[in-house]
């Protein structure tokens, strides 16, 4: 049942839908904006990563936030800049070439956010059309008193305080928000900056300084990555990675919600949470590479909250590591083929996996001298949790129903001394099948693609039979045109059902280098990455037929795969199997 706090809002038909793979994303860690290839940020959620969006025209909602040419006889292109995630909008017309560079400033506050938009014309000389319509609490309010205050617009509205500076010649209209033109000619620039915060906003807004300081921590955040595979691909998943993790440690999946995996199925969810999971993929990919600061931040956020919650640890929490809702739908239309989905039913499963990632990203913090005594503490707890509760169901990887996943248990195994002679002993016992390749569970023989995590992360050995023969097995069940799928659905050939699971074909990738076959690897390695869209950025799926992105963005794991991947791929990894 629709929950009806919010009332019904209609799309905003000044913000039209595109395709997944034309949106890009900017971000400061605490939270992140949706640009599309008009120049229309159409997603912002404010304060923080889960909060209420203040601009929901991506789910069909209102509110956005545009800078565009008013000339509408134009194409449209741009790119991040190497390293970051600032983004460049860029459109050409007949005679001019016009350009919008878009940034979260950095460093971040968790009440505070400012957004910076800086246009520039090329060549030629433009006409710029701006718009501002916040909506807070999804599309449901309106931002109240807005007055001209200096040169600054101000307006405030359902805990939020706005500031705009850069537009004292537009006006403030009740029912469509702020509207201005600009007019530059060749090298002219104009600046805008909005802040966001729950305070009284007394910071000083100056352009020229919130840039340099963004510019300056993007040079500081992302490590240097020409020594790696694919370096520039490389140092973008790193850019990701750092503008989805937040200053508490927490790691959101995706910076949106409800956008479908699948046309019309239900399949829509909210991503703006931190898996401890994903969190430590991205952390075992950031030590493959060096002790950099985003391994600090994920043992830090794994360890707390395993330190809070030991055996009942959730999967996901608010990056802030407060408990994630559970699920509930909103009176907005969606994204075409989605609803209107905020929270997460996952928040209360329980996933065997989790342990056994965490005890491998502590054991990769050890061997570059990074384990805190927290950490070590975490550890602890989680190897007894793992000795009490290994043997229950639980919901796995793809948080299905609760079974005797083989995935969950390989992954256990990879993370303990202790117990895992017991625990792989029984998962041999019940999951191994007799021609030698892994079940997917207990009670269940088919290809499973989650299967190729333990084995890339050297749960059995290279020589073991076992492991070459459920890659096998895996690539001739459910590889298809280079792209790999999680697992069968029954009646239904693969890429029907859903798409392709970009995180697995990167999985793929690190068991066959491991496995001796660098080929292999690096045919995997470079048909996955390219499933991405003109920005860069990769969604969790991939319809291969209609070569299109399918779900959240931009997916973290995904992006620490690719990262995982360049290090060991490139010979640059400092980390052992």
């Amino acid at each position: 049942m629709k929950d009806r706090s919010h009332r019904p809002t209609a799309p905003d038909r000044a913000c039209l839908p595109h395709v997944l793979r034309e949106y890009a994303v900017i971000a400061d860690g605490e939270r992140g904006a949706v640009v599309d290839p008009e120049g229309r940020i159409v997603w912002l959620c404010a304060p923080r990563w889960h909060s209420d969006a203040v601009f929901s025209a991506l789910i069909g909602g209102a509110g956005h936030f545009t800078v565009e040419p008013a000339d509408r006889w134009h194409v449209w292109g741009g790119a991040y800049e190497e390293g970051t995630l600032i983004h460049v909008s860029r459109w050409v017309s007949a005679d001019s070439v016009i350009e919008c560079r878009d940034a979260l400033a950095m460093p971040a506050s968790a009440d505070r956010l400012v957004l910076l938009r800086r246009m520039r014309v090329v060549r030629g000389e433009a006409l710029l059309r701006l718009e501002l319509e916040p909506r807070p609490g999804f599309g449901a309010h309106r931002m109240r008193d807005p007055r001209l205050e200096g040169d600054a617009w101000t307006a405030s509205g359902e805990g939020l305080r706005l500031r705009l500076l850069g537009a004292p010649g537009a006006s403030w209209h009740p029912d469509t928000g702020l509207r201005g033109e600009f007019r530059l000619r060749r090298g002219q620039e104009h600046d805008l900056v909005l802040e966001l915060s729950t305070g009284p906003g007394r910071h000083r807004l100056d352009p020229a300084e919130l840039w340099r300081t963004t510019e300056r921590e993007w040079r500081r955040a992302v490590p240097d990555c020409s020594a790696l595979a694919a370096p520039r691909d490389a140092a973008h998943a790193y850019a990701v990675l750092h503008g989805l993790t937040s200053s508490a440690g927490g790691m959101v999946a995706a910076a949106t919600t409800s956008l479908p995996e699948r046309a019309n199925t239900g399949r829509n969810y909210d991503y703006r949470y931190a898996w401890l999971r994903d969190q430590c993929y991205a952390g075992l990919a950031v030590a493959a590479h060096g002790p950099h600061e985003l391994l600090d931040r994920a043992v830090r956020f794994t360890a707390d909250r395993i330190l809070a919650d030991g055996d009942r640890v959730r999967p996901a929490y608010t990056v802030s590591g407060e408990p994630m809702p559970e699920e509930r739908a909103l009176s907005l239309p969606g994204y075409p083929g989605g609803s209107d989905r905020i929270g997460n039913h996952a928040a209360a499963q329980f996933q065997l996996d989790t342990f056994g990632e965490a005890l491998q990203l502590f054991a990769a913090a050890a061997r570059h001298d990074r384990l805190t005594a927290d950490a070590e503490a975490a550890a602890q707890v989680a190897v007894d949790a793992v000795e009490r509760r290994w043997s229950e169901p639980d919901a796995g990887l793809w948080e299905l129903e609760n079974r005797f996943w083989t995935h969950s248990r390989l992954s256990v195994v990879c993370g303990l001394r202790r117990i895992a002679d017991t625990v792989l002993a029984e998962t041999r016992r019940r999951c191994l099948h007799p021609d030698g390749y892994w079940r997917r569970a207990a009670d269940d023989d088919g290809p499973e693609a989650a299967l190729l995590v333990p084995l890339a992360r050297g749960c059995a050995d290279a020589g073991d039979p076992s492991a070459a023969r459920t890659r096998d097995r895996v690539e001739d069940r459910l590889a298809e045109d280079g792209y790999l799928y999680r697992f069968g659905h029954a009646g239904e050939p693969l890429g029907e059902a859903e798409g392709a699971f970009l995180l697995c074909g990167f999985h793929m990738a690190l068991a066959a280098h491991r496995l001796g076959d660098p080929i292999g690897a690096f045919r995997w390695f470079e048909r996955t990455r390219a499933a991405c869209g003109p920005p860069g950025l990769f969604a969790e799926e991939y319809d291969v037929r209609q070569r299109q992105m399918r779900g959240n963005l931009p997916q973290a794991f995904v992006h620490a795969l690719l990262l995982e991947c360049a290090v060991r791929l490139g010979g640059a990894s400092t980390e052992p199997w």
